[in-house]
């Protein structure tokens, strides 16, 4: 084992002994939210927030007057998602909250958006990213946030370190 593998090691083991004689858990670090589950969770924000982003784009410069409405909703549906995705990949202070409060909106906005366009369809004469609940995206867009809060509940991190 290298030097500094085994510089590693003894910290850990000095941190673990003073944790147990302290009674307290050892604080968790930033990393985990971009590992394991994480880095999923993360992939899959960045494929919504590309495709809805290039979506909205190429339908509000090809026929924008076809439903305004609808390629407006899968623009901010794209940059909510773009701001979910490089917040939670972030480590930077109060990167964290800014995860949360996109996964809330996002949340809010599918079930919002989705429930309208079911009362009101004539509002939505082309489907937006979040109408009928994401099923033009195989619900990911109504499961994602449910799964994304449960993550950063998890995850969440320090007061004094969120900023």
């Amino acid at each position: 084992m290298s030097e500094h593998g085994k510089n590693q090691v003894k910290r850990s083991r000095i941190v673990d002994a003073a944790s147990r004689e302290s009674g307290k858990k050892p604080a968790r670090s930033n990393g985990g939210r971009s590992s394991g589950l994480g880095r999923i969770i993360i992939a899959v924000y960045g494929v919504l927030a590309l495709s809805s982003t290039v979506r909205a784009v190429y339908q509000i410069l090809l026929d924008f007057s076809a439903a305004p409405l609808a390629y407006l909703l899968s623009a901010l549906a794209g940059i909510v998602y773009i701001v979910a995705t490089l917040a939670m990949a972030s480590k930077k202070p109060g990167s964290w909250k800014l995860s949360w409060y996109a996964v809330w909106f996002e949340l809010i906005g599918v079930l919002v958006v989705g429930t309208l366009s079911f009362v009101l369809p004539v509002l939505f004469a082309h489907p937006a990213v979040w109408s009928h609940f994401g099923s033009g995206y195989g619900y990911v867009p109504l499961v994602l946030p449910l799964i994304g809060i449960w993550w950063l509940h998890k995850h969440r991190m320090p007061a004094e370190a969120q900023a």
